[in-house]
């Protein structure tokens, strides 16, 4: 799948079709050809000219002042994450001089972690890639085994779809996700492989991507439908680890003296133990 070179342009073209002229304050009456604002429609709110806003669109300017773009922001109702991820599009940011390596190290301590855990943990990169887990996350889903990619799974694994039964909230959260980890470094080989791949076989996928939300991924409850032990709510963690660009500690557990926890501790222990995490060779 080919990368466009007008990242900003998209981003922006993707966001005003999001915006109704009702939301905007602006009359709604005759046929549109776009399902949200029109450009000039947004340089008159941003109080930029048109013409300024084609080019910013077509990608000719890539410098605006951040006037401009807060303005264009409050217009296209962007929040915090949005808006950071806008900035990552304009901004001078450097290129890396290597490419990224193409199975990341998971530091021996994070591992022994890992390890020492109870409730289901993994460790997964930017990609949502696992790269290690452990017997309990195993036993939750299959699907949590070291080689194996979240995003893949949700759209692609009837059985991964039917662990959640809140998959299109969930699904949203990860396409989000994936745009802020990513963000304007979209010539990341991995980056263009997984979401080439996901482009061509999930039609969800394409729609989710093309609306551009970004949003980072904070603490949550999750609910589940677990064909062994029916529903459960566990709360899910991500875990910054030091000194491991990208990667991420991820812990489920439920509430502590609760029916989530007694189905948790019924379904861990009716698997096999494992004694050391398993480790990806992508």
């Amino acid at each position: 799948m080919s990368q466009s070179t007008n990242a900003l342009g998209e981003f922006l073209r993707a966001r005003r079709e999001l915006v109704t002229p009702e939301r905007a304050g602006i009359p709604g009456g005759g046929v549109r050809r776009v399902p949200g604002l029109r450009r000039e429609e947004v340089a008159m709110l941003a109080g930029i000219s048109a013409d300024y806003y084609l080019r910013l669109e077509r990608g000719r300017d890539r410098r605006p002042s951040l006037q401009v773009l807060e303005s264009i922001a409050r217009v296209l109702e962007l929040d915090d994450d949005h808006f950071a991820h806008l900035l990552t599009l304009v901004a001078e940011v450097p290129r890396r001089r290597t490419p990224r390596p193409r199975k990341p190290t998971v530091p021996a301590g994070a591992l022994k972690l890992l390890e020492s855990l109870t409730q289901p943990a993994f460790i997964e990169d930017r990609y949502f890639d696992i790269l290690a887990s452990n017997g309990a996350a195993r036993a939750l889903s299959p699907s949590l085994a070291a080689g194996g990619n979240q995003l893949r799974d949700l759209f692609l694994d009837p059985a991964e779809q039917a662990l959640h039964p809140e998959w299109e909230t969930v699904t949203e959260c990860f396409v989000a996700n994936l745009r802020q980890a990513v963000g304007n470094d979209i010539d990341d080989p991995r980056f263009i492989e997984l979401t080439g791949e996901l482009t061509l076989a999930s039609p969800r996928f394409r729609q989710l991507w093309a609306r551009h939300e970004v949003r980072g991924q904070r603490g949550t409850p999750l609910r589940l439908d677990h064909p062994q032990v029916g529903a459960m709510t566990l709360n899910r963690e991500r875990l910054a680890i030091d000194g491991a660009d990208g990667l991420m500690l991820v812990v489920y557990h439920p509430d502590a003296g609760s029916a989530d926890a007694g189905k948790l501790a019924l379904l861990v222990s009716a698997a096999l133990p494992t004694a050391e995490p398993e480790r990806v060779a992508r």
